[in-house]
């Protein structure tokens, strides 16, 4: 079965790293193409599922690189905004474990600039799922009219959040204070263990699935890093194994790991509506087929999803 289209909606955002310079006064950054719900575009259109992102595309060098990257992977630009405001720019630090912290340059950029008129001329009759979260839904002005966007799509299509807390650039209260209304549009909840501590400070993952499912998100996913993901649909829980790899960095892995997600049950046609047809056995293959996405976009520098061949090399070397 093909799988239909998945609509995502959120920012770009320039993932810039350091790297050597040639003077000690000096600092080269190295800038890639990122922001957690471009990352999930990118990662479902080269997984073979049509992909269109809802973007507001600043006109500057960074904007250019982000259209260029979105259309090389197969993105769909069509309802794209182009945008006057500046793109929004992420300084990354790396630890020695290839965790990345984040300085955000973000006040005034494109990406929060979202009016009703702009998500109004957006057509969903032909797709199966819309996703968001990260800062698109947090920052304003364009916030509300995100989650007024989801409202709208709820009855035509399976809602997928991401909450990606990001507490730099925006305080876990104003995440906190709206999670029980995104739990109300959403059908899929997707979340790291470092959101999870950021949201539910000392709550264990199973008590704090069980909020959100009486919120009303019926899937929830945790990812735990090394340890896997826990996923819990309507309270029935699996645990799934995370793919042994060796990290270059973790940039993305999240982003990915929904894109893997949300691509796996697309494909099952189990994505449209309310997942009436979804059973935790459909959960745990699709939880296992995302920790593969994720471990190979671990593997190499930056946010950089595998292609659908890169999946199929390794699932034919697991094979062998």
């Amino acid at each position: 079965m093909s799988p239909r289209q998945i609509t995502v909606l959120g920012e770009c955002v320039a993932d810039a790293f350091a790297e050597p310079a040639s003077a000690s006064n000096e600092l080269a950054l190295r800038v890639l193409p990122g922001g957690g719900p471009a990352n999930t575009a990118v990662a479902l259109a080269r997984l073979g599922t049509p992909a269109r992102f809802l973007a507001r595309l600043s006109g500057d060098v960074f904007g250019r690189l982000f259209r260029a990257h979105l259309e090389t992977s197969g993105v769909d630009l069509s309802s794209a905004v182009p945008a006057a405001e500046p793109s929004t720019l992420a300084v990354a630090e790396l630890d020695a474990q290839g965790q990345a912290a984040f300085s955000f340059h973000a006040q005034n950029t494109a990406d929060w600039q979202w009016t009703a008129e702009e998500l109004a001329r957006v057509d969903l009759s032909g797709t199966a799922c819309v996703h968001t979260g990260s800062l698109a839904l947090v920052q304003e002005p364009g916030a509300v009219v995100v989650e007024e966007f989801l409202a709208a799509a709820a009855p035509h299509a399976t809602v997928s959040i991401d909450p990606n807390v990001r507490p730099l650039l925006v305080h876990p209260d104003v995440y906190r204070a709206r999670l029980a209304h995104w739990c109300g549009l959403a059908d899929v909840l997707r979340l790291s263990e470092d959101d999870l501590e950021l949201l539910l400070p000392g709550t264990p993952p199973q008590e704090a699935c069980d909020i959100w499912h009486a919120a009303g998100a019926r899937l929830v996913v945790i990812t735990r890093g090394a340890d896997g993901a826990l996923a819990s649909l309507d309270g029935e829980r699996t645990q799934v194994p995370a793919v042994p790899t060796s990290v270059a960095d973790t940039v993305g892995a999240g982003d990915s790991f929904t894109a893997g997600l949300l691509h796996h049950l697309g494909a099952r046609g189990l994505l449209g509506g309310r997942l009436a047809e979804l059973r935790l056995d459909d959960v745990a293959e699709a939880c296992r087929f995302a920790t593969r996405v994720a471990a190979l976009t671990c593997s190499v520098s930056g946010p950089n999803p595998p292609w659908r061949s890169q999946l199929e090399q390794l699932a034919t070397a697991d094979r062998a």
